[in-house]
């Protein structure tokens, strides 16, 4: 008898499903609740927050599994199976990475580090690119801290060294940079996936699907590897076999390499 395959499709948000100036998917939001339909399961896994997570869920009135912060936590497993957990820590909380970093990096080097949180709300909304009543839920950091880095690629590079070998990562997204634990994307990814196939037996097929950076790694360890198209990335960063790119941005890129990698599968 042929096993079941079970779909997982692991997403990036801002700039991958969502328009990087609406924030919005409007447009293909009938294809996503198409596949929602047919039980393939779409896990956002994002710098984002839990609270702008639940708050996504809330606004489309879905019932998500996601990851947030780089993959700091991961929450929502028990939706796909009741013997799943509803959270799985894997960072430390931001008061000990805090701790940490201030320990670590001298006077020096943190007057070129800014951090947001520190900053007037205008100044947050130009930052992050988000709607006023928005911000707070971006600033809900339960695992990291996002900063803005003011100096030279040379002191930027000191500054990733200082904090590598002090237990944490820089983690370099779209608009904003984020200290966090010695967490990502994809070591999150695979934490869900060992949980998942302890209670189900189909066999689990991964489609992952980012458009910067801080994607690849998820990008490599899925199945199908997509990527959104991004004017602002360098897309020949990424050594990846059989990656299916986007002519076009998110959302319809989404949608897109999305179509693409089912007829693959």
């Amino acid at each position: 008898m042929k096993q079941k395959k079970q779909i997982i499709i692991f997403t990036d948000l801002d700039g991958s499903l969502l328009n990087k100036v609406t924030f919005r998917f409007d447009e293909i939001e009938d294809y996503f609740r198409e596949l929602v339909s047919k039980d393939i399961k779409i896990i956002p896994n994002t710098s984002k927050t839990e609270a702008e997570l639940l708050d996504f869920n809330n606004l489309y009135k879905l019932n998500l599994s996601f990851i947030a912060e780089n993959g700091s936590s991961i929450h929502g497993l028990n939706l796909i199976h009741a013997n799943l957990p509803e959270k799985v820590s894997l960072s430390r909380p931001t008061n000990q990475i805090y701790e940490i970093y201030n320990e670590n990096i001298s006077s020096d080097l943190k007057k070129k580090i800014t951090f947001i949180s520190k900053l007037n709300i205008k100044e947050q909304q130009e930052i992050f690119g988000l709607p006023l009543d928005k911000i707070e839920l971006a600033l809900k950091r339960n695992n990291s801290l996002p900063i803005q880095f003011n100096g030279n690629t040379i002191e930027k590079n000191e500054f990733i060294k200082i904090m590598n070998n002090a237990g944490l990562t820089v983690q370099t997204g779209g608009r904003i940079i984020n200290i966090c634990d010695n967490v990502n994307k994809a070591k999150a990814m695979s934490k869900t996936l060992e949980l998942i196939k302890k209670e189900i037996d189909d066999e689990i097929v991964t489609i992952g699907v980012g458009d910067n950076q801080n994607d690849i790694d998820m990008l490599r360890q899925s199945n199908y590897a997509c990527l959104v198209k991004n004017d602002n990335f360098d897309s020949s960063l990424i050594n990846i076999d059989k990656l299916i790119k986007s002519n076009e941005p998110s959302p319809n890129g989404w949608a897109d390499v999305i179509k693409t990698a089912l007829q693959k599968i």
